[in-house]
This record gives structure tokens, sequence and C-alpha cells, in this order.
């Protein structure tokens, strides 16, 4: 069994074919890329796979049950959570209460518990900020916990936002474009960052348009054009695919792995 597995999916808004009957997988403890110009329906394929969008075809299962038809809401309740091109934190909220935001898709207590907060609430509130001040330890940010999000350096509140989806006991994490906006010293910290999340046990499925982020961090890479897969592979087929060379690497080809 997949951990995730895509089969056949297709999604058209109107008279436009976003995802044309892509089928892929992901296995448990892997890094995968998905890359392609912009239109080629990543992020598509991401609102899919969170429910954002209702696929017009095709399957999709994560660790065997059934994704279609399912809410946002559920679907992080199974263990995928995802960030998004632009961070969207709350900015004038605190580091950790952004982080707390994420452990509420778990809440065991009810309406009228947080009102006359009860011991029951009391004790989760207690427990879920204890989980993400730890969560906050380990990713670097702890000096940030009571800053403003809104105030934090770009990395930062990248790293924030994967935080977040952390927190939401994630097993499989979607980053839409991580490295966006990042110098060169930050894309470095990131890619130290991710391998990292892979040794802690999360799998992670990455849209990325910075070839060296994706040739050396990739285990295994997908190739979308106008909603169609073109290629996959590891980092060194991708990079010695001519028809991938000449759509999207170009001159990004000396980046490549060695």
């Amino acid at each position: 069994m997949k951990f995730l597995r895509v089969k056949n999916i297709t999604m058209q808004f109107g008279g436009l074919l976003a995802v044309d009957n892509l089928s892929f997988h992901v296995d448990k403890g892997e890094i995968v890329s998905l890359i392609g110009p912009n239109g080629a329906g990543k992020t598509t394929v991401f609102n899919v796979l969170t429910g954002v969008y209702k696929v017009t075809a095709g399957s999709m299962e994560f660790k065997g049950e059934k994704l279609e038809g399912k809410t946002p809401q559920e679907i992080v309740a199974l263990g995928i959570s995802r960030t998004f091109q632009n961070p969207r934190l709350f900015p004038k909220m605190r580091v950790i209460e952004n982080v707390l935001i994420g452990t509420h898709i778990r809440t065991k207590y009810n309406f009228f518990d947080g009102l006359l907060r009860t011991k029951r609430f009391q004790y989760e509130e207690a427990e879920k900020t204890v989980r993400a001040i730890k969560i906050l330890e380990s990713i670097g940010l702890y000096e940030y916990m009571n800053s403003y999000a809104g105030s934090l350096p770009y990395g930062a509140q990248r790293k924030l936002e994967i935080a977040r989806a952390m927190a939401t006991d994630a097993e499989l994490l979607l980053l839409d474009e991580p490295a966006a906006g990042m110098n060169p010293t930050e894309t470095e910290e990131l890619l130290r960052f991710i391998r990292e999340l892979r040794d802690r046990g999360f799998t992670i499925l990455l849209i990325e348009h910075d070839m060296k982020v994706v040739m050396n961090i990739s285990d295994r890479i997908y190739v979308l054009d106008h909603g169609k897969l073109i290629a996959h592979g590891t980092p060194n087929e991708i990079v010695n695919n001519q028809r991938v060379i000449e759509a999207y690497l170009g001159g990004e080809r000396k980046h490549a792995k060695n």
C-alpha cells in the first residue's frame, strides 16, 4: 500500500484542463518534488489533495483511505497538512499562538468546556502549549516564541508556517515553494531543515522552482507541463532528460546535484 497514491486525476475549470489524467505516488519517508513552469498545475494538485477543489475525475488515497469527497478539515485530521506560496500567518498574533492554532484540529474539549474554562479545557490547553513550545524549540524558533509573527525575518516566517503544519500531527507535509523569496543563506538553511523533518519521520511532497533545492533534496521528481506528467525519476534521471532540460531546466542544469 502506497503512503499517498494519486491515480488518473483530472481537474477541469470550465474549458480549462488544469490537471490532465495525472498519476503519482509518494512512499513513507520520501521527499518528492513536483516541478514545472507557472501554470503547469502544481498548486492545483495541492488544492485537490487538501480538499480545496473537488476533483473532476480520478482517485486519491492516503494510507489506504480515499481523499476525494473529504473536507479540508477531514484531510488534515487524517494527517496531511500544507503550507502556501506566500506565508499565511496571523501577523498580529504571537509566534506560539500561530503554532497553537495548528493543534486545535485535535481538540477534544467542547464549546461549553471552553466557555466555562473547565478542568478538561485547562488541562488540554496546557498540554497543547507545552507541545507548541517543544515544536518551536525543535526548529530553532524558541527565541521568537512571544514575538509577533509579522515581525519575524522572512525565513523564520517560512519555518513558522511549517511549525504550524507540524502541530496538526501531520505525517505528510505539502510544502508549496518554501524557498520562494529566500536569499542563498536562507535557502541552505531550508535544505538542512527539510532533511531534518524527513529524519524526524515526516514525509514531504514539495513544489519548488529553485532547481538547486529540488535537485539536492529530492528522492524522486515528477515534472508537469500544462497539467500532464511528462517525466518522472531520480534527480540524476530528470537532469539528464532532454525534454525536461529543454522545457524547464535550461540554464539551471549547472545547479544540479553532482
